[in-house]
């Protein structure tokens, strides 16, 4: 009996020392990673997770799921499930100067009306967008940006990183949204490139995009192993509309959530510039990189009101600052080939730093580029980062040139299939017109025929679609179709990096063909308006091929369409006529199209299935703050009863839904083209929802 009860109180002693080493590393992580403030030393802080991790290897019944020491990783994921957001996560726009972001402030002072109105100042982060969900305080899901409308689920890749706390702190509410930036700290990165080179690996190029390969890992064990952080900069569902912007960051920080604090509230656009000019000096003693500020409305009212473009909200705006340059010797000139036949110069430097990466290359874009900063090998040149993304040259040091330095001749043929090349009246480049046999033309379609937007055969890629050419398997999209898995099996080749000049071997192993085989089929279902822009008609983007494929109905249709037919559809111009003419009055286009009809692929729309056609296409505005449905609701209504959502008011707008604290220019611009205002009531009593 007593020796029943030893155990018993060993038990309970047990199991309350886990939960107080739980609470207690919690706390320490949550006073270092949301406070700044470290309350503990490194050493005492390992020591006590390793104690926890003996116990609770010990003891797994006591363990909470959400400890500090399940912030390791160890899940494999396969492949990561798509996510729809709640709302889109849509990008910036940007200023470079200060009368940019005098005008920005003018845009939104007439959108408003004349109502009064602050800016919160933030800085913007050089991470990885991410959004986070919390259900009962608990992590319950993080999605990368993806598309915007939709994104990866990367919830245990997350759960790794300290600084995103598992569960919330203080009075929150039962469900959460909030949206930030994974980012690696510069000296963080320093160190495991450190490790790396003493491993004899290829060292990773800058922070950035170390971040967002390490989050898109299938081992989340080796993602903890990386020093990933977050700050977390956005409220994006909460059940408190009224929330301010800057009363929200200030409840984010309540819960525990990772808030940056170099946040200020400003009244005027001189006190944003104020902000900025400040950060523009000290960015560079960060920790972390930022590339800019991000100036947004305060009032959530006020941002609601404003709305969006179909990029962007007009509430909020991105100022980058300078672009770092760097001075490198431009050694030669090469030619790459595109998809559509573009020929594009690129400059060959002697490698040089810039903003943490080594640049060897750099676009020159087009001819006329090239002739009008009279750009020439061996010319002295900076360079800069369009976007601190693209390495470009923006000047050059004629003062230094050899006195037998020549001007630039643009080349004359095709560098890769010695076709002369053409340039069309109008157009800016040279295009090689050998648009069947051309191998950068006919492997740049199929990689576009196959990627995400399009048929989505993630089993595929450059490196693989390089090899099916070269082996003579694939020589145009439809010929994916066709591919016998028996004769794939043991394929094997070296290919090399067009920017680097490395090799890798690429090889055909059972699971690798099982894979494309079943990618290849699981296409067959993919969407017309989706296969349309898989076609790589020129100027046909995702959009174009939406209206197209909507408006037609079917691929018959749309070749059968004449020059006046296509220049009516909506939004659908002259170039863009002309351009799906030319295209599909090639035979072999056509042919091709033939051949993808009896693989299964899908050329006719399938009709979504509305619940009514009450609204018979009528074009509405949804304006103010409602009680009976939300937004998104009022506007999934709209389309739901073949209705369309339209961002703002004119002769061609049908009737506006009209909440409270309608804006006052809008209200204005309603009365005077006299365009209908119904209450959200009588918009539900016409659906029959009351």
């Amino acid at each position: 009996m007593r020796k029943t009860f030893v155990s018993y109180l060993r038990h309970v002693s047990t199991q309350a020392k886990i939960q107080e080493l739980t609470a207690e590393l919690k706390k320490h992580n949550y006073h270092y990673y949301v406070l700044a403030n470290s309350t503990i030393s490194d050493r005492e802080f390992d020591m006590k997770l390793k104690e926890l991790e003996m116990l609770e290897n010990a003891f797994p019944q006591y363990a909470d799921p959400n400890s500090p020491t399940q912030q390791v990783g160890g899940d494999i994921t396969k492949s990561f499930n798509t996510v729809l957001h709640s709302t889109r996560m849509l990008s910036l726009g940007n200023t470079y100067n200060k009368e940019e972001l005098l005008d920005f402030d003018t845009r939104v002072a007439k959108l408003i009306g004349g109502n009064a109105y602050q800016y919160t100042a933030e800085l913007k982060f050089d991470g990885f967008a991410i959004a986070l969900r919390y259900v009962a305080g608990k992590l319950y899901q993080a999605i990368t940006r993806g598309d915007g409308t939709q994104g990866d689920d990367v919830t245990a890749n997350v759960k790794t990183i300290r600084s995103i706390p598992h569960q919330l702190e203080g009075n929150y509410p039962p469900e959460l949204e909030v949206r930030g930036e994974i980012f690696m700290h510069k000296a963080a990165f320093v160190k495991l490139n450190k490790t790396r080179a003493k491993n004899g690996e290829d060292l990773y190029k800058n922070p950035r995009n170390t971040a967002a390969g390490t989050i898109k890992l299938q081992d989340s064990a080796e993602v903890a192993k990386r020093p990933l952080d977050g700050f977390l900069y956005q409220l994006a569902e909460h059940g408190k509309d009224e929330l301010d912007h800057w009363d929200s960051l200030q409840h984010m920080k309540k819960y525990g959530l990772p808030v940056n604090g170099a946040t200020r509230l400003c009244d005027t656009i001189d006190d944003v510039w104020d902000f900025i000019q400040h950060w523009d000096t000290k960015r560079r003693g960060l920790s972390f990189e930022i590339d800019g500020v991000v100036i947004k409305v305060n009032s959530r009212l006020q941002q609601q009101e404003m709305g969006f473009t179909s990029k962007f909200p007009r509430w909020a705006m991105s100022y980058k600052f300078e672009t770092e340059r760097a001075e490198s010797r431009l050694i030669s000139i090469s030619y790459q080939v595109g998809r559509t036949g573009a020929v594009t110069p690129v400059a060959n430097l002697e490698p040089m730093q810039l903003l943490g990466t080594t640049v060897k290359r750099a676009s020159l874009h087009n001819a006329d580029f090239i002739a009008d900063l009279d750009i020439r090998v061996g010319d002295r040149v900076f360079v800069e980062k369009g976007g601190e993304i693209i390495p470009k040259i923006v000047e050059v040091d004629a003062s230094n040139r050899d006195s037998d330095s020549r001007p630039t001749q643009f080349t004359l043929a095709c560098p890769e299939c010695e076709t002369l090349l053409q340039r069309p009246e109008g157009d800016a480049v040279f295009r090689c017109p050998n648009i069947r046999s051309c191998p950068p033309q006919v492997k740049g379609r199929i990689e576009h025929f196959i990627g995400r937007k399009a048929m989505d055969v993630s089993s595929l890629g450059e490196g693989k679609i390089d090899v099916l050419y070269q082996s003579g398997f694939v020589k145009r999209a439809a010929d994916l179709y066709a591919l016998d898995a028996d004769k794939l099996l043991g394929l094997s080749k070296t290919i090399a990096n067009e920017d680097t000049g490395d090799e890798r071997l690429v090889s055909f192993k059972e699971k690798t063909v099982e894979n494309i085989i079943s990618g290849v089929l699981a296409s067959k279902q993919v969407p017309f308006e989706r296969v349309l822009f898989g076609l790589g008609i020129r100027f046909v983007g995702e959009t174009v091929a939406k209206k197209l494929a909507f408006h037609f109905k079917n691929i018959d249709a749309l070749i059968a369409a004449n020059f006046e037919t296509l220049n009516a559809v909506s939004e659908i111009g002259g170039v863009i006529a002309k351009s799906v003419i030319d295209y599909f009055s090639l035979p072999e286009n056509r042919e091709e199209i033939d051949q993808l009809k009896i693989a299964g692929l899908q050329f006719e729309v399938v009709e979504k299935k509305l619940a009514s056609n009450v609204l018979d296409g009528a074009k509405i505005v949804v304006s103010g703050v409602f009680t009976r449905f939300s937004r998104n609701e009022l506007k999934k209504l709209i389309e739901d009863n073949d209705g369309k959502n339209v961002s703002s008011i004119s002769k061609a707008t049908d009737f506006i839904v009209v909440g409270e604290n309608m804006g006052p220019a809008k209200k204005d611009k309603a009365e005077k083209l006299g365009v209908k205002m119904i209450t959200e009531d009588e918009f539900a009593g016409m659906l029959g929802l009351l």
